[in-house]
């Protein structure tokens, strides 16, 4: 469980190839706070810590989450969002993650808007309460975030500068493609009226 609230950003320094795996070593300053096991979000997606040397661990994706997530087109250089499971006794300042990524979307605009920016995402509506609601929230690489513009198929998201210099919003420009995890209250509602109109 996460709460979307960026820690840091970790520094992909390595990918390799398994089968259909990839395991992807990360430089993030809290390595030596890590341990085997632990859960750690990465761009919103949840992954296990398998290897941790000095100041760098490594982490597995399957095949099924670099078909669903933007991870199978990091590169080495790329930064990604690194949050760490929520402990329970944590205040909840973004909104109940899971860290399972729903889909990807791309970038379709990027406003300047007097020291903030706003940000336009199209994707493909799936149905089944993956989508966005005005003022709702929605998590876009992690980020947890509040909605503009919510439409069927795409909404806006306002970026304050420190978001945009802690996280790697500040590297999406338009046709960059993001992980999002729709809000999982609206999932859970939208499947009980499916099974209740029946």
């Amino acid at each position: 469980m996460f709460s979307g609230i960026v820690e840091r950003m970790g520094e992909v320094v390595e990918i390799r190839t398994d089968r259909q795996n990839k395991d992807f070593t990360l430089r993030a300053d809290f390595c030596k706070e890590l341990k085997i096991d632990q859960s750690i979000a990465h761009n919103g997606v949840c992954l296990t810590v398998v290897d941790i040397r000095d100041d760098a661990y490594t982490v597995t994706a399957m095949k099924e989450t670099l078909d669903k997530s933007n991870l199978g087109l990091l590169k080495t250089g790329d930064l990604v969002n690194l949050e760490r499971s929520m402990k329970p006794d944590a205040l909840l300042d973004g909104h109940i993650v899971q860290g399972h990524v729903d889909q990807t979307a791309v970038c379709t605009a990027k406003e300047d808007a007097d020291g903030s920016w706003y940000f336009t995402f199209e994707y493909e509506p799936q149905g089944g309460g993956l989508c966005t609601v005005e003022k709702g929230s929605v998590t876009v690489n992690g980020v947890s975030l509040t909605v503009c513009d919510s439409k069927e198929s795409s909404f806006r998201v306002a970026i304050i500068p420190y978001t945009f210099e802690h996280t790697n919003f500040c590297r999406i420009e338009v046709g960059s493609v993001v992980n999002l995890e729709f809000d999982i209250v609206g999932k859970y509602i939208a499947r009980l009226m499916q099974q209740y109109t029946k």
